[in-house]
């Protein structure tokens, strides 16, 4: 475990990965948690490009995952209605066992409990999940219900915009 672990932190070239919902989060809390690292002075990999629906995430993203020492996922209550969101998810929580990763879950105005028990918003999302990509579903239940399981931020309230 010692010779991979230091072949991971020689090969991490980002030492933030963030995963999150767009939508839910963009503007507001990640854009702010995106400012603080950066300023910082801590190498963010954060994607600027929005995803269309059904389109497939591109490679280079899941490299990015690799390269990461840290990944922090930021888990809305639209993130699993996200397929990339979803794969991106399964990529990080493979990092984590595969490399040591360190994976930071943020439960963004979520219960913790309905992530590692697939409740809440999250059943109707894998649920409808089911109907178009059957073969992904278990293998994201399986990575949702890991980071469920870790100690992470739960944050409620309000952020706003400014």
């Amino acid at each position: 475990m010692a010779s991979s672990s230091s072949s991971f932190r020689q090969l991490a070239k980002y030492q933030v990965f963030l995963s999150f919902r767009g939508e839910d989060t963009r503007h507001n809390f990640t854009g702010h948690l995106l400012k603080a690292l950066k300023d910082n002075g801590i190498a963010v990999f954060f994607d600027e490009e929005r995803l269309e629906k059904g389109e497939e995430l591109n490679p280079a993203l899941l490299k990015a995952i690799s390269a990461s020492k840290i990944s922090i996922v930021i888990l809305s209550k639209d993130y699993a209605s996200s397929k990339s969101c979803l794969t991106e998810l399964a990529k990080i929580m493979e990092c984590k066992r595969a490399m040591a990763q360190i994976v930071l879950p943020i439960f963004y105005h979520v219960d913790p409990s309905d992530v590692r028990k697939h409740g809440g918003s999250f059943k109707e999302s894998f649920e409808e999940h089911v109907i178009n990509k059957p073969d992904e579903v278990e293998r994201w239940k399986a990575a949702f219900a890991e980071i469920g399981q870790l100690k992470g931020w739960h944050i409620v309230g309000h952020f706003s915009d400014r």
